[in-house]
């Protein structure tokens, strides 16, 4: 009985709408853009466009629907959406506002472009298709090879390691580890005296020790000598005639600058005595 009913209404329902359009001609959009000479219907055709082409999207997006039915979706949204821009050229032509700078962009932000195949989009579940979500699938960017300029500017102290103990870390690490290795040294220096000393070789040991030490000191000696000698950079000089002394050589150029005073500031007389008395006296 509720499915008569239903049916009834349905058929109600149709023939109230019969009754209302009875004497009306149902006007169709036309074929071209062209052919269209009136603003408003122009404006009215666009709508219309825009409507369906929002329903065809919602319907795109039920991914049960089937890859057939999705890919004539996708072509009858894209066959729409070149029809809208056809009458948006026409609105302009015939003096309207211009849609495609102007309008908005949402129908067509929904849907993704191929790269290299300008024009046609993928909408909803139709990029997901077999064959189509490998084609946007960008290969990554190859990394751009630095030269050496580049490379030379991230090197700096922290590089060569001159910063490595600026963390506070390392350095106690490093002492504890010193204490550990000499301690670990100690006890086997101690452990080998202790065996020698149990094999009866405690006074061999003391004359080694000794006479170790005497060869090191006489070597540090000759290292020490030979340094100096190295550092100084001179040979061995014998001198064949005496040199003065620090003392004598002052005391010649006092004499020579008091000369030169008595030479400037004194009278030819005074020298001639002066010289007489040097010359009393030895001088």
């Amino acid at each position: 009985m509720a499915r008569n009913a239903e049916k009834a209404m349905t058929a109600l329902a149709r023939f109230r709408q019969a009754q209302l359009e009875e004497g009306r001609v149902k006007e169709r959009r036309p074929f071209l853009a062209s052919e269209c000479g009136d603003l408003p219907k122009a404006e009215k055709w666009r709508r219309q466009i825009i409507s369906e082409i929002s329903k065809k999207v919602a319907q795109i997006q039920n991914a049960g629907l089937g890859e057939f039915r999705i890919r004539d979706l996708n072509d009858e949204i894209n066959k729409l959406l070149r029809e809208k821009g056809h009458w948006e050229v026409r609105i302009k032509e015939l003096g309207g506002p211009d849609y495609g700078r102007v309008g908005p962009k949402m129908l067509d932000h929904e849907g993704k472009e191929v790269p290299g195949n300008r024009g046609y989009k993928y909408f909803g579940a139709a990029r997901d298709l077999p064959g189509v979500r490998e084609l946007f699938d960008k290969e990554p960017a190859a990394a751009a090879r630095r030269n050496r300029a580049e490379l030379m500017k991230e090197v700096d102290a922290e590089y060569y390691g001159y910063r490595d103990e600026d963390d506070g870390v390392l350095l106690p690490l490093e002492h504890q580890y010193e204490k550990q290795a000499v301690c670990e040294a100690v006890d086997r220096w101690k452990a080998e005296l202790a065996s020698r000393l149990a094999g009866g070789q405690n006074q061999q040991v003391d004359e080694e020790e000794e006479s170790i030490y005497a060869v090191g000191v006489e070597e540090g000696d000759e290292l020490m000598s030979e340094q100096q000698e190295e550092e100084e950079g001179a040979e061995s000089f014998i001198a064949h005639v005496p040199v003065p002394s620090q003392k004598e050589v002052e005391e010649a150029l006092v004499r020579r600058k008091k000369m030169e005073l008595l030479q400037r500031y004194a009278s030819q007389a005074l020298l001639a005595q002066s010289q007489e008395a040097r010359t009393l006296l030895g001088l």
